[in-house]
């Protein structure tokens, strides 16, 4: 009686996600663009043309494996396959990036669009304080006033007599 499968336990499967298995691809094809563009892998790639020149014109015959009279056959058909890889892999790398770029542009949009919002929004909260502010100057008074309203008081004590003062009585 073959085990029923218990539905409370993951099961086992036998083929990976596939996001999974085309993130990894793509950070494979990143990889490959990343290392291509550098001036290491030029030097290597260089190098790698000039030893095989080199040593297909300058050993012995039993010791080449590419005839310089056919022009490097060999070399030239690595150096196509290896192009006709990495065209390819570097636009699904540019592919990616484009893909990663528009997230990034939509979500700086959106932060963009709330830093508007709260700039406004702080904006009238200015307006309204600097309105109420006015208010209650126009209603307090200030120093200016205050001391016209000194002045006048103190020019009315001057111009009337005191009583109250002893030289005045007599």
């Amino acid at each position: 009686m073959p085990r029923s499968p218990r539905l409370d336990a993951p099961g086992r499967t036998t083929t990976r996600p596939r996001a999974t298995s085309r993130d990894r691809f793509g950070r494979f094809t990143e990889w490959v663009a990343r290392a291509m563009g550098t001036p290491a892998f030029l030097v290597i790639l260089s190098l790698f043309c000039v030893v095989w020149i080199v040593w297909n014109t300058l050993m012995p015959d039993e010791l080449r494996f590419d005839d310089a009279a056919l022009g490097f056959t060999a070399l030239t058909l690595m150096l196509s396959l290896q192009a006709s890889y990495a065209a390819p892999l570097i636009l699904l790398a540019q592919n990616r990036q484009d893909d990663r770029d528009r997230v990034q542009i939509e979500q700086d949009r959106q932060r963009a669009e709330r830093n508007l919002a709260d700039t406004e929004y702080l904006a009238r909260e200015i307006v309204a304080l600097r309105m109420s502010l006015e208010e209650r100057n126009s209603q307090a008074v200030t120093r200016d006033v205050l001391r016209q309203e000194l002045k006048a008081l103190l020019a009315e004590l001057e111009e009337s007599p005191d009583r109250s003062r002893p030289d005045a009585a007599s």
